[in-house]
Formats: structure tokens, sequence, C-alpha cells
């Protein structure tokens, strides 16, 4: 009598060559999914940072815009105001002299430039930008979305003359708006971080319009 044995059929090298295909297809699939999970919390966290970083700069300048004071030689609290550029004359550094300090966007740049008052008699500021440093970096404001906004003392009730039309005529001013848009990659505007804030000039009351 023959006992057959059925002879077990192993696999063939086109299934190896196909089992490790999908595998590799397997685990680069995988990976990629994972390097877009690493890279969309790193973007997160990064402009999470950005964002905390630029608030901290606005609150910052928001303080020195609110304690706007004459400067040492009697000039009127506010120099100049624009879209992007504010100067304004406060003691920031709290010796008792009125430092004049410019608020400048330069390229992604939110910047601040401190003149000191001169020693001398009459008290005068040199020209120029003076010590400079960075007050919020990756901002991405478009040209329709200026950083500095600024109403009259008429303000809410007069929503036809506000915010005041450039340019501006600076002894008007009495409440101005900041708003930064924050982005570590320009490129993917929708996802702008916007902060905003108000500051009301203290030191300014309406009989400063005049003689000025």
């Amino acid at each position: 009598m023959k006992i057959r044995t059925k002879r077990q059929k192993g696999m063939t090298l086109i299934d190896v060559i196909v089992a490790i295909s999908i595998f590799t297809i397997g685990i680069g699939a995988l990976s990629l999914f994972f390097i877009n999970i690493w890279r969309q919390n790193s973007y997160a966290l990064e402009m999470g940072q950005a964002a905390m970083s630029a608030s901290r700069g606005v609150n910052e300048m928001v303080r020195y815009i609110r304690e706007a004071r004459q400067s040492d030689n009697g000039a009127y609290p506010v120099v100049s105001a624009s879209d992007n550029d504010l100067v304004i004359y406060c003691d920031y550094d709290r010796d008792g002299k009125a430092e004049r300090l410019r608020f400048y966007k330069s390229g992604t740049n939110l910047m601040m430039g401190v003149r000191e008052p001169s020693t001398g008699f009459p008290v005068t500021y040199a020209s120029g930008y003076g010590e400079t440093r960075v007050i919020a970096s990756s901002v991405v404001n478009a040209s329709n979305n200026p950083v500095f906004a600024y109403y009259n003392s008429n303000y809410p009730e007069d929503s036809v003359n506000n915010p005041i039309a450039m340019p501006v005529t600076v002894p008007n001013v009495r409440l101005l708006r900041v708003t930064l848009h924050v982005n570590i990659d320009p490129n993917r505007a929708p996802d702008n971080i916007q902060i905003q804030s108000f500051s009301q000039l203290r030191n300014l009351n309406d009989h400063d319009r005049f003689g000025v």
C-alpha cells in the first residue's frame, strides 16, 4: 500500500517580492503620516510661541502709548501717526525724562526705536530711530490691514469719521487700535493669528487740540 504525501508549496520569489513591496509601501505611507503629524504639531507649537511673544510685545507697546506725554521741551505727546508708523513721547524707562518712541513695521518685524533727550538746554531730540529693538516678529499684515488705526474723542458714537482717515490730524487722536497678523509661514495666510488691542491716550484732553 502506497501512502501519498501532499507536498507543501512554498513562497516563490515573486511572492516574496510582492510581499516586501506591499510592506515597503505600507511603511512609507505610515512614515509620511507621522511626518505630516509632526510638521503640523511643530507648526502649531511655533505659531503659538510666535503669537504669545507678539501678544507680550503689543501689551508692552500699548502701555507706552497709554502713557504718552509732552516731551521735555514741551512738544505735543504725539509726533506723527500713520498706518504702520507711530511716534510719541513717553517716559518708558521711568527715569523722569520723556523719550521719543517710534513704533514701525520693518519687513516682518514690528520695531521700537528709542531716542533719549539731550542733557543741555534747551532740550533737543536727535533725528533717526535711536536704539532699536524688536517688539514682535512674524508680522504679516497686508497693505489693507494696517498696524495702527486712530479714533477721535467722538468714538464710538461717531462711526462715520472713525477710524480717522489718512493723513491723520494728530491732535484729533484720542484712541488707537493696534492689530497684528502673525504667521511664521506667510504662505499659509489662512492660518494667520490676529492680535488686537486698543489704547487710550490718557494724558490728552480736548483743550490739547488748540495751539498745536
